[in-house]
């Protein structure tokens, strides 16, 4: 078994990372406290998808809670949470991850027991037909089962509904060319109706092998007790590796991609979307978090200041900017509220204030920036859930934790001119996917 130690900011003692001979890594991060957190991160999500199988990743992560040969269906959440525990899951295009939050108990009880079961779960689900629900026709409305099947099909239809779930669905497929993460994680009604047991069985078999999963574990606690406690928690047997990925980023549009669409709301919503640097790619991906604080994050940003406050007429009701990091590259978003009737004039402001980022950033909006990511740096090592959650997102988007620790010296190191030139590479309006929501009357 390979060990290797990161200096991770902020935190006093090195965190130790072990590789088994079986490629699961085992991650163990020291905080002081009477709280810990177990989670595992699994290399897979909407990037391992198909158009036949789109949402299976998130279908699958609502039925590994359905029960092991160990523990039936619900034992598993009811053990933990009647020790105070949080349980809770998530998929995103690039990972799926599973986590609990609790408290030690007396002599670390509860801790063990949540090893012990969340291991279980991660390597030995049943996944039976009667927790899943029957395939069905999904426009027979007749059909009123309540299993996990259509829960997840309730969730999609109930997020399809909202209007920043239409704009950000629109923009996200037209960034995109032939990646998977044109794709909506959450899937379709219709794939999610047929999708057969053994597919969702196969798909785990497939993706689900410890070469794919990164268990971390935080809290205060003795390394080799835990260490040994996972490993015998985490029995895999044999499984083959996943298959490998050979994919490669998506090149950004070639001409300014529109798309307007109408739907049953009294106000407009807009979003424009820009691909970035992968993951890896620290330097262009904090000079992408600035620029989103500096054109708009908060009441001091460039569009707050320039299209709320200092405009005549009531154009927008709220606009931001937000930067999302991704194994195969990031995503710029800028997304607004409107006045329907101004949306021309909308449109030719944000693009306005999206050009000026590649000519005038001043020193006080750099400091600004650095100030803000230096201390969201500091605040997710504040509780072990944040601690798990971040080092879970280097270790499987970035992979690797070492990166961890060239953040604040980069960050530090930023210059005026870094800004300006990324803006110039990556918000190029030559290349921005634009999607608009509008009323229908």
């Amino acid at each position: 078994m390979k060990k290797s130690l990161i200096k991770y900011p902020f935190l006093n003692k090195e965190v130790e990372i072990y590789e088994q001979d079986n490629g699961h890594k085992i991650v163990l991060a020291h905080k002081e406290g009477g709280m810990v957190n177990v989670s595992s991160w699994v290399k897979t999500g909407s990037i391992n998808e198909t158009d036949k199988n789109n949402g299976i990743s998130h279908f699958l992560e609502h039925l590994m809670f359905k029960g092991t040969h160990k523990h039936k269906a619900g034992e598993f959440d009811k053990i933990l949470e009647a020790k105070g525990a949080i349980v809770n899951a998530a998929t995103w295009k690039d990972y799926t991850f599973y986590y609990v939050t609790l408290p030690k108990g007396e002599n670390n009880e509860n801790f063990y027991t949540a090893i012990d079961l969340h291991g279980d779960m991660m390597t030995d689900p049943v996944i039976p037909d009667y927790e899943m629900g029957a395939p069905f026709d999904v426009n027979d409305k007749s059909v009123t089962d309540k299993r996990e099947r259509h829960v997840v099909i309730e969730e999609i239809r109930m997020r399809k509904d909202q209007p920043w779930t239409k704009v950000y669905n629109a923009v996200n497929n037209a960034m995109y060319t032939s990646h998977p993460y044109k794709r909506d994680v959450i899937g379709t009604p219709e794939i999610i109706s047929q999708v057969s047991q053994e597919e969702v069985m196969n798909y785990y078999r497939t993706f689900y092998s410890p070469k794919n999963v990164t268990t971390i574990v935080v809290g205060d606690f003795e390394s080799e007790d835990v260490l040994n406690r996972v490993i015998s928690a985490f029995n895999w047997g044999e499984r083959p590796e996943a298959p490998k990925r050979n994919l490669l980023p998506d090149s950004p549009v070639p001409n300014e991609v529109y798309v307007e669409e109408k739907a049953n709301i009294n106000s407009a919503f807009m979003m424009f979307g820009f691909l970035g640097a992968p993951a890896i790619d620290l330097k262009d991906n904090i000079a992408l978090e600035m620029l989103a604080i500096i054109l708009g994050e908060g009441t001091s940003s460039r569009l707050y200041t320039n299209l709320i406050e200092n405009q005549k007429e009531r154009i927008f009701n709220m606009i931001d900017a937000e930067c999302y990091s991704f194994r195969d590259g990031s995503n710029f978003f800028v997304q607004a509220n409107l006045n329907p009737e101004y949306k021309e004039k909308a449109l030719k402001l944000v693009k306005n204030e999206i050009e000026n980022l590649a000519k005038d950033i001043t020193p006080k909006e750099l400091n600004k920036a650095k100030k803000k990511l230096k201390s969201r740096f500091a605040c997710d090592v504040e509780t072990v859930s944040d601690i798990g959650e971040t080092i879970g997102y280097y270790m499987t988007v970035c992979d690797d934790l070492a990166i961890a620790e060239e953040y604040l010296p980069i960050c530090e190191s930023m210059k005026e001119e870094d800004l300006e030139a990324a803006a110039k590479k990556f918000l190029d309006l030559n290349h921005a996917a634009i999607s608009v929501l509008m009323p229908k009357d």
